[in-house]
């Protein structure tokens, strides 16, 4: 007599395919991974780039592009911060350029670099916290005014300069256009202000702060949290990053121009922190899809260029790949589970 058993082969060898089927990575999954709408535009436009243009991939043109990333993602990431929390500052870009002028007038009238770092560091700080104090506590809203302070310091830094350039000459360069390892010393500062952050709003009482003022400030106020008290520190905060991005912007240049910084700057760094996912409602903030946001709009501005697009298209296709960027990323945001 003889016993006849199923087979269970099959089904272990089914259920293998299965599960390497299950986590075999997919376009759909991908897009369904953490700001894997950010990176298939990202990789579309760098193979693009790379196919129409030879020296896209060159060391040198991806160091540049690095270089000029840097400076934006040194404000993003406090701009992160910041919006998590239910605020807003769009006069980061034009503290900046108070920051550059000012610095630059100091170092060609001959003051020391350290005195001068430390200066303007302390009055683009003490800027941050003249907003902070405005938002605070005349309840004015954050948008109109930190965008009435912009344009009151792009005529601050037009007064500084007096309408002409301030070179430096070789004095803050090494910051500017050195490199260590062959990584640049700029995106060693950003990289090290967005770790900080990043680390500082997943691990501190700080950043869960933000969190919570973000999500539903009267329900964080009764918590317990000293809600005018952190956005002075918040503010303040963006201050002090604005003033560092204006002092990494100046030590590439070598000088200080009219219009350097300013508007233009602020903007790119809002639309790499909406597009990388931080709410502009406030209470949902990511570092990483920032940083992804930064690089993305360093990528397009550079495959712009080095396709010779005529200037007059080229806000017209970086506002489109922007858009393409922000709609996939909330298709994205709207799949996961909770939102």
């Amino acid at each position: 007599m003889s016993l006849k058993t199923p087979s269970a082969a099959p089904e272990a060898v089914g259920g293998s395919t299965d599960r390497a089927t299950a986590h075999r990575p997919t376009p759909k999954r991908l897009m369904h991974a953490p700001h894997g709408g950010l990176v298939v535009v990202l990789l579309l436009v760098a193979v693009f780039t790379t196919v129409q243009a030879d020296s896209f991939t060159t060391s040198q043109n991806l160091l540049n592009v690095l270089r000029q990333i840097s400076v934006t993602a040194v404000i993003a990431g406090g701009l992160t911060l910041l919006m998590t929390s239910g605020g807003m500052d769009f006069s980061m870009g034009s503290n900046a350029a108070v920051t550059l002028s000012v610095a630059a007038q100091l170092l060609h009238d001959g003051w020391s670099t350290p005195v001068t770092v430390v200066l303007t560091l302390l009055l683009a700080t003490v800027i941050g916290l003249v907003n902070g104090l405005v938002v605070t506590f005349t309840r004015v809203a954050p948008f109109v005014a930190t965008l009435a302070s912009a344009m009151l310091l792009d005529g601050v830094a037009l007064l500084v300069l007096n309408g002409m350039s301030v070179t430096i000459g070789d004095t803050m360069s090494g910051l500017g256009n050195s490199d260590v390892l062959g990584v640049p010393y700029l995106l060693v500062v950003a990289l090290l202000v967005l770790v900080v952050i990043g680390l500082a709003m997943r691990f501190t009482t700080f950043g869960r702060d933000a969190f919570a003022m973000g999500g539903n400030e009267h329900v964080a106020r009764l918590s317990g949290i000293n809600v005018a008290g952190r956005k002075l520190a918040l503010y303040a905060l963006a201050g002090g990053l604005a003033g560092l991005a204006g002092l990494m912007l100046l030590s590439r240049l070598g000088a200080a121009a009219p219009n350097t910084g300013g508007l233009q700057l602020q903007l790119t760094a809002v639309a790499a922190v909406v597009i990388g996912g931080t709410s502009l409602a406030g209470g949902h903030g990511t570092v990483v899809g920032t940083a992804l946001g930064v690089v993305l709009l360093g990528v397009v501005a550079n495959a712009l260029n080095l396709l010779q697009v005529n200037s007059y298209y080229q806000f017209v296709v970086t506002g489109a790949v922007l858009l393409v960027a922000a709609v996939i990323n909330e298709f994205q945001r709207r799949s996961v589970p909770g939102h």
